[in-house]
């Protein structure tokens, strides 16, 4: 009897030495954690060099009224969106740059600036050089932002998944 009272003491101190979180020191790692790791490396490596990219052409966006003739509503329109654009993927390729995941807000925001530069460039009446200038940005925006966000959100409902599973 007490060798049965031994092994039952042994089962319980392994088994409940705590909470149940406590018993469970490492949780089960399955195979898709690992590829949904390297998967997010892999998409954090793109969504930095497309923020980036988005990044410059907002820069072009704002000092391209330097090289155009630009009548005044163009010029701060370019002005103030290229300014937002550069800065708001730059925030973004910042977070990346700090391992902090990709803002999709911020991701958003940049691809509504993107789609508002192609309509920006008819409704403002920018001819010649800086109409097709500022909608090939606009759209080249729109679509790299768009996809970040898009990224940005898959990353993060992947992210989700994973705590709820280890939970």
């Amino acid at each position: 009897m007490s060798d049965s009272n031994s092994h039952d003491t042994t089962d319980t101190a392994e088994t409940h030495t705590g909470t149940e979180t406590e018993a469970r020191t490492e949780p089960e790692r399955s195979p898709r954690d690992e590829s949904t790791q390297i998967a997010s490396e892999e998409r954090r490596r793109k969504t930095s060099i497309v923020s980036g990219i988005v990044s410059v052409i907002g820069a072009w966006v704002a000092i391209s009224v330097l090289i155009y003739q630009v009548p005044q509503a163009a010029l701060w329109n370019n002005v103030v969106v290229g300014a937002v654009v550069f800065l708001a993927a730059g925030y973004n390729y910042y977070r990346l740059y700090n391992d902090v995941p990709l803002s999709v807000g911020v991701a958003s925001l940049v691809t509504l600036l993107g789609i508002w530069l192609i309509v920006a460039a008819a409704i403002l009446a920018m001819a010649g050089g800086l109409f097709w200038s500022t909608a090939v940005s606009g759209l080249l925006i729109a679509v790299l932002a768009g996809y970040n966000a898009y990224e940005a959100r898959e990353a993060r409902t992947v992210a989700t998944e994973r705590e709820a599973r280890t939970s």
